[in-house]
């Protein structure tokens, strides 16, 4: 088996989650990181699980106004640095997926995340159900609902995130594993 990350992120930290969910699943399958801007659908076919996460914007998944107030919120912070400045204006998960053919995902497996602000989903909206719904739409079979790791209001990750993220990874391997 082979595993694919794709991620969208603006200041790191659904990054830094990717990262650890790969290296969760790594322990057992070769396993890729990549941007969102760097994957293709080439990269996809080669895949047995796609994990696909992004920041919740305005409720969802991010579009190019939501990206570019980002942007303007980094450049109003110290504390806040983008990731890479281009990525704010540049394709984001909803563009990929359009981009994608609607059969890219038959017979593989997928999962969904995201990163946002600890609360309610009536409150902070949740990127990963989005995603979700777009990779059923690819043809891909999720194997685990969509999970949320959280920053907190200075939007860094919460403490035990790194972790859980992993740990996480591992579960998704062994789901894709049972699920063949």
């Amino acid at each position: 088996m082979r595993a694919l990350v794709v991620y969208e992120s603006m200041f790191g930290n659904t990054h830094a989650v990717a990262q650890h969910i790969a290296e969760g699943i790594e322990a057992s399958i070769e396993t890729t990181v990549l941007a969102v801007h760097d994957a293709t659908a080439e990269q996809l076919a080669s895949a047995d699980l796609v994990v696909v996460g992004g920041p919740t914007h305005v409720h969802g998944m991010t579009r190019k106004p939501s990206r570019a107030s980002a942007v303007e919120m980094a450049a109003k912070d110290d504390d806040l640095e983008l990731e890479l400045d281009p990525d704010a204006y540049g394709e984001g998960l909803r563009d990929w997926f359009d981009d994608l053919a609607d059969n890219v995902g038959a017979g593989r497996f997928a999962a969904a995340f995201d990163t946002r602000v600890h609360g309610s989903t009536l409150l902070t909206g949740q990127a990963s159900k989005g995603i979700a719904k777009r990779l059923r739409s690819h043809g891909f079979e999720l194997v685990a609902e969509g999970e949320s790791f959280f920053v907190d209001k200075s939007n860094h990750l919460e403490s035990g995130e790194i972790d859980r993220a992993t740990a996480w990874g591992q579960r998704l391997t062994e789901a894709a594993r049972s699920a063949r």
